[in-house]
């Protein structure tokens, strides 16, 4: 029969569901590494004859040394079946079918001798009495007695069981689950070196090497990635359907505030440069990026949005104000430098003692607080840098534009959308100054 399997990291999004065949030494969940293919065995009987049987099918393997390898980066190993007990499964022999019998028909007959058979049920006053009928317990206590266990044959002889079936000793199961309507056995793992070792690796290489090899072998093999791996799919999916429209909807915002399609441009530019600090940020922690690092990213977005608009703000204010265009770009990055970088120092110091706790419950958030904390710092010399590097470059590009649409040259403030929009509300205003004199 077909077993299904599940390999999960408790908090590193590492696990695997697929269904898998028995074999006589038990379960085995094939793993890998960044060192290397690992492969995981989980044993009913013996290690060493597991490992025998292990060799004896795939003799260049070395599964003892994969499995030592995997045990150095996986810790906290959990099967299901360690903490069940073992009980005794009776299989039938060929003679016993010959003989008419069946499995359930044996199994009932061991049940009644070993467990016993209500025979009678009386009552006594307002106690009601079960009379029970089974083995002396000196003939029921051990294997051996099973064994010799007389079995009524359906022409009325009795033989020995051991001579119509055998028996099996292996663990049972403690709780039989289902997904979709098949049987699930789960068995999770913790890396015990998330540091040298990439939850996200193992994964990858488990759903592009390991996987597919089982299911060309076992064909009733299904596999599904559940955990965080789970979460993290739903959450990029997600993005991928929703992150567009709403970049759409921060530019249509942007653009609709400054009256300017050039200006939201260079806000977005700003995003992917930014997530340089969340990568370092990671890398200085030794952690993973995860489903929390994306949402710090996101939230970091709308605050590094923000801070760009308070600086563009004021840049676009001088230029009406009659500041050429440099010194409109000084001007704003002086004027906004203070609360932009208060606004920085009060996020990343909030942050701060989360970043900095080594209690266990805090170490589901920290990637979140990584990413913004490391993020903000970064998106702060972005904007107090890069974004006024990209409002000149921005400007040239559109002075050399109109230089070729027109074959004039203009000035720099002459082709920002503040000072146009200006001189249109200047034309505007004496027009209407104009028809009311004449009127």
């Amino acid at each position: 029969g077909m077993s299904p399997a599940v390999f999960k990291n408790g908090g590193k999004d590492l696990m695997i569901k697929y269904n898998f065949s028995h074999s006589p030494f038990g379960h085995i969940l094939i793993a890998s590494t960044h060192k290397g293919v690992c492969y995981l065995a989980f044993f009913d009987s013996s290690k060493e004859l597991a490992l025998q049987q292990l060799n004896a099918e795939y003799p260049n393997a070395q599964f003892q040394e994969a499995i030592d390898a995997f045990q150095t980066n996986a810790l906290q190993i959990f099967n299901p079946k360690a903490n069940s007990i073992e009980e005794i499964k009776i299989h039938l022999k060929d003679n016993g079918y010959a003989l008419g019998l069946d499995l359930q028909y044996i199994i009932n007959q061991v049940r009644s001798g070993f467990f016993g058979v209500q025979a009678q049920r009386f009552q006594r006053g307002q106690d009601e009495i079960r009379v029970w009928v089974r083995y002396k317990k000196e003939d029921r206590s051990s294997i051996t007695q099973l064994e010799d266990m007389k079995i009524s044959l359906p022409n009325g002889d009795r033989v020995p069981l051991k001579e119509v079936a055998y028996y099996t000793i292996a663990r049972g199961e403690v709780l039989v689950n289902h997904l979709d309507g098949r049987r699930e056995i789960q068995i999770s793992a913790d890396l015990k070196d998330p540091i040298n070792t990439s939850a996200t690796d193992i994964m990858s290489d488990l759903q592009q090497n390991i996987v597919p090899q089982l299911q060309a072998k076992y064909p009733s093999v299904s596999a599904s990635y559940e955990g965080q791996n789970r979460e993290a799919s739903k959450l990029s999916a997600s993005l991928a359907s929703a992150g567009i429209p709403i970049l759409i909807l921060i530019y249509m915002t942007i653009a609709f505030t400054f009256r300017s399609f050039s200006q939201p441009v260079l806000l977005i530019l700003l995003v992917p440069l930014s997530i340089t600090g969340v990568a370092w940020g990671h890398w200085i922690h030794n952690f993973p990026l995860n489903i929390l690092s994306i949402l710090g990213i996101i939230a970091l977005i709308g605050i590094m949005v923000n801070d760009g608009l308070v600086l563009i703000g004021k840049f676009n204010n001088n230029l009406r104000a009659g500041l050429s265009f440099n010194q409109a770009l000084i001007d704003a990055g002086k004027s906004r430098f203070r609360a932009i970088f208060l606004t920085s120092v009060t996020t990343v110091a909030g942050l701060a003692p989360l970043i900095l706790e080594k209690s266990r419950q805090a170490q589901f958030l920290k990637p979140m607080a990584i990413a913004v904390s490391y993020g903000i710092a970064f998106a702060t010399l972005l904007t107090l840098i890069v974004l006024p590097i990209f409002l000149s470059y921005n400007n040239q590009i559109k002075v050399n534009f109109k230089w070729l649409k027109s074959g004039d040259f203009p000035s720099k403030e002459a082709v920002e959308r503040a000072i146009i929009e200006q001189n249109e509300q200047d034309k505007t205003q004496e027009i209407q100054s104009s028809n009311t004199q004449n009127a």
